[in-house]
């Protein structure tokens, strides 16, 4: 009778410790179903709302929907736009980095900037996109070593290549001398591509005339500046404040009939002569599956920040009704026609992909 009861206490003791491994390892289970299903909250800050920035988002949103991370089903993801405005942007900067989101994504230098400074103590993820030189932008990033950045933020970045640019405008006005471009000081980014505006001239014996302007509405005066001092041509870089009245500066030139290029393809029917630089879609989606790796639970501090020149072919767009109107005699080769992705004429804008020798070629290879 005892060796009976003794059996059927073990029998119950074995039930009951298979019970509660079953229980704990459903526990588990449902935790990390819970973990996958969970909506995240993810905020986007972009510095104004121009065609490359909003180019940039939109392919940044595409690869995380791509990823399975689509706004309204896996992510909640909230959109602010500092119109060019930086007291604003650090404003939202703030908001952001409380800690009541998952991760920020920043478009441009001056967000990156915002947002970087307002978190350092970590309270959330940052990935950072659009940005030409995030090395000199001041967050403490290290070009010497790509992986020494702080633990919660990574990025990517590409510098436009304004050498191919300053060439193109050569070849189409062979008499070129003065080139001129109007920036913003407090923008670490254009300063940046002045100061390679400035070796590029330099090297091609071309003057670079440079004004300043702190805001939107400055802009117009500072390029009378460049006009009275012989500018033949008006260069624009990656200053945000520029692109912001891009519409401007170009209505101004054409009362001026002097052409405006750009290293920041957009509309390539807005008025410009020609833009070279990168696809900013194409930018942006890589950014955008940098972002899901890091919502996929991937250690930031083993990716390492970086350029991604060699992943983003150039794109250059032409405009050649804009020849009509112009004091001198500029004119589009026809190995620059070759190997454009968009021409516009008289007939419409023709998109086409350029071949892969031309586009090795528009990289200066």
């Amino acid at each position: 009778m005892l060796i009976a009861v003794k059996r059927l206490w073990l029998g119950f003791l074995l039930i009951a410790l298979a019970s509660a491994i079953l229980l704990f390892t459903d526990r588990e289970q449902r935790r990390g179903s819970a973990a996958a299903s969970a909506v995240l909250r993810v905020a986007i800050l972009q510095h104004a709302s121009t065609p490359v920035l909003d180019e940039g988002i939109d392919g940044t949103l595409e690869a995380l929907a791509e990823r399975g991370y689509k706004d309204g089903d896996r992510l909640k993801i909230d959109r602010f736009n500092a119109h060019g405005d930086m007291p604003t942007g650090i404003a939202i900067a703030r908001q952001v980095t409380t800690g009541s989101y998952d991760l920020v994504i920043t478009s441009s230098t001056p967000s990156m900037q915002a947002v970087a400074n307002s978190n350092r103590d970590g309270k959330v993820r940052h990935v950072f996109t659009m940005v030409a030189d995030p090395f000199v932008a001041g967050i403490g990033l290290d070009r010497a070593n790509p992986l020494n950045h702080p633990p919660h933020l990574v990025g990517q970045g590409i510098f436009p290549p304004v050498e191919r640019a300053f060439q193109v405008a050569r070849q189409m006005l062979p008499t070129l001398t003065n080139i001129g471009t109007v920036w913003n000081p407090s923008e670490s980014n254009s300063l940046a591509f002045v100061t390679r505006a400035r070796e590029v001239a330099k090297q091609m014996k071309l003057t670079l005339l440079e004004a300043n302007a702190d805001n939107g509405a400055a802009v117009t005066e500072a390029l009378r500046s460049l006009y009275v001092r012989g500018a033949q041509a008006i260069w624009v870089g990656g200053d945000n404040t520029v692109i912001g009245a891009i519409g401007s500066v170009i209505a101004a030139c054409q009362r001026r009939r002097v052409p405006v290029f750009t290293i920041l393809p957009g509309a390539p029917d807005r008025g410009t002569l020609f833009d070279l630089g990168p696809n900013f879609h194409l930018v942006g989606r890589l950014s955008g599956l940098l972002a899901a790796d890091v919502l996929g639970g991937q250690d930031m501090a083993k990716i390492p920040i970086r350029d991604v020149e060699d992943l983003v072919p150039p794109f250059l767009s032409v405009n050649t009704t804009v020849l009509k109107n112009l004091r001198e005699p500029w004119r589009v080769p026809d190995d620059v026609l070759a190997r454009a992705n968009v021409v516009v004429d008289d007939s419409g804008v023709h998109r086409r992909e350029a071949p892969a020798s031309s586009a090795q070629g528009a990289r200066g290879k």
